[in-house]
C-alpha cells in the first residue's frame, strides 16, 4: 500500500488518504490501469480511450482526514451600468 494525501471536491471538499499505484507493476509500469485507444469505424481516426484498472491499484480505497468548508465568493447583488467614475 502506497499512500499519498489528496485533495478531493467530491462528494465534498476534504483532504483525503489515497492509495497509489505500484510504481514497479509489470502490468502498467506504474500508470495505475492500461489505456486501450480505439478510432472511428468510419474515419479511422482517434476517438477515444478506454481505461482498464490494474489489478495493482484500488482507486476506492480512500480515508478523509479534514473536511474544509468552501469558500463562496461574493457577487454584487445588482450590477450598475453606470461608469466606475
Amino acid at each position: 500500500m502506497r499512500l499519498r494525501i489528496q485533495l478531493t471536491h467530491r462528494p465534498h471538499r476534504a483532504l483525503t488518504l489515497t492509495d497509489t499505484p505500484d510504481p514497479k507493476c509489470p502490468l502498467c509500469d506504474g500508470d495505475g490501469g492500461i489505456g486501450h485507444h480505439y478510432g472511428d469505424p468510419e474515419t479511422g481516426e482517434y476517438a477515444g480511450t478506454d481505461w482498464e484498472l490494474c489489478t495493482c491499484w484500488d482507486d476506492t480505497r480512500r480515508w478523509v482526514l479534514l473536511p474544509l468548508p468552501y469558500w463562496f465568493r461574493r457577487t454584487p447583488s445588482f450590477y450598475s451600468d453606470e461608469p466606475p467614475f
